[in-house]
């Protein structure tokens, strides 16, 4: 009974809509009893091959963090070069960026898809930050123009070195992201890229206007840019490119494949907005509760409210949850995984405070994937797998 305490304490926690598979893998491992077990007492499962389970498994998540550790150097080094640490409004969110694409997209094949998730996990930060409280409106039109230009920006001069820095390293990490997804997909999706950006630099820009002029707007225009500026498209959408499957273009404008990234990224507000209800006030954001307490015209409460949006979000995750496990479907599988994994990642950082913000919250989840080793029990050593020869 107090062996099994600690896991239902964890299940309760972590419901299934809300964990890091590779932590999940690294807490199996390090509970896993090779003979103790009553489920492989088997003649089919001897203790010895499940000796040679444990091995592999072993090996298999050491090498991966190793992996793991050197990619998050190479994402130190792309940032300073990109010189996103002078950016002095910018929240600092690399290792979480990184963490999110680390313990979710885990196998080491899969180096290219994490990098994309976690540059523009890096890239949109820095992007909300600048459009929040780090730019003017001049720098803001200013930089919207440079996107909408791309390869002709040169005609334009930079108004701020700040808006300078924000467009190479977009302009840059796009476009080398773009040639190899390009490569791996056979067709060119460089264009569908930077429209991405652009969707998501003009809902910011429509944000930030809202709060300059004081303007409220209703619940429903909020939530049909609120979708788009949680900034999804990026991460998520970029990230399809490289896992695998070929995407083409009547795939990206299905309706189907919109319905996956509205669900998830509707989600993803709600929560944020209810565990960013206090920040965003005190900086002059709008948030969702805020404006249906608003336009209730005083019949809802702010706790009332809460409890309506994690109504609102329980149906969007089941409807989520039944487009991704339905089958014969239009958006290949693995793709429509991606988003359900985006979803986990959301609810795992949302779901009690605002985690994304906090120095502190998830840095023992940064620790236990990248850089600390299995604690293994003491009879369970990291045997080595036999070779059958």
């Amino acid at each position: 009974m107090d062996m099994m305490f600690p896991r239902v304490e964890y299940a309760l926690k972590f419901p299934f809509y809300a964990t890091m598979e590779r932590i999940g893998h690294k807490r199996n491992i390090e509970h896993f009893d090779v003979c103790g077990s009553q489920k492989l007492k088997t003649e089919h499962l001897p203790c010895r091959v499940s000796q040679d389970f444990l091995a592999l498994a072993i090996e298999d998540f050491s090498f991966s963090q190793s992996i793991y550790q050197d990619e998050l150097l190479h994402l130190e080094s792309w940032a300073k070069g990109n010189r996103l640490d002078q950016l002095q409004f910018a929240r600092q969110k690399l290792t979480y960026c990184y963490l999110a694409a680390a313990a979710t997209i885990f196998p080491p094949e899969l180096s290219d898809a994490r990098m994309s998730w976690a540059k523009n996990g890096v890239l949109t930060t820095v992007v909300d930050d600048f459009f929040d409280v780090g730019g003017s409106k001049e720098e803001h039109e200013n930089f919207i123009t440079l996107v909408e230009k791309w390869d002709d920006h040169s005609k334009d001069e930079f108004c701020s070195e700040q808006v300078q820095i924000l467009f190479y390293a977009i302009y840059t990490t796009v476009n080398q992201l773009g040639a190899v997804a390009s490569a791996i997909q056979n067709r060119d999706v460089r264009k569908h890229l930077i429209e991405l950006w652009l969707q998501l630099l003009r809902s910011m820009m429509s944000e930030a206007e809202w709060r300059m002029r004081k303007y409220v707007p209703t619940v429903e225009q909020y939530m049909s840019n609120a979708v788009v500026s949680f900034t999804l498209g990026p991460i998520v959408l970029t990230s399809l490119y490289f896992i695998g499957p070929k995407l083409s273009e009547c795939i990206v404008q299905d309706q189907e494949y919109n319905e996956l990234f509205r669900l998830t990224s509707t989600i993803g507000r709600l929560l944020n907005d209810i565990q960013g209800l206090e920040r965003e006030s005190r900086e002059g954001n709008l948030d969702y509760v805020s404006l249906l307490v608003f336009h209730s015209g005083g019949s809802m409460s702010i706790e009332t409210a809460k409890e309506t949006i994690q109504k609102a979000i329980a149906s969007c995750r089941k409807g989520l949850l039944k487009l991704v496990l339905m089958e014969n479907t239009v958006v290949p599988r693995p793709c429509k995984e991606l988003f359900w994994k985006m979803c986990k990642i959301v609810h795992l950082f949302y779901s009690q405070i605002d985690g994304f913000s906090s120095p502190n919250e998830m840095v023992s989840a940064v620790n236990a994937v990248i850089n600390e080793p299995l604690k293994l029990q003491i009879n369970n050593p990291p045997l080595p797998v036999q070779s059958e020869n």
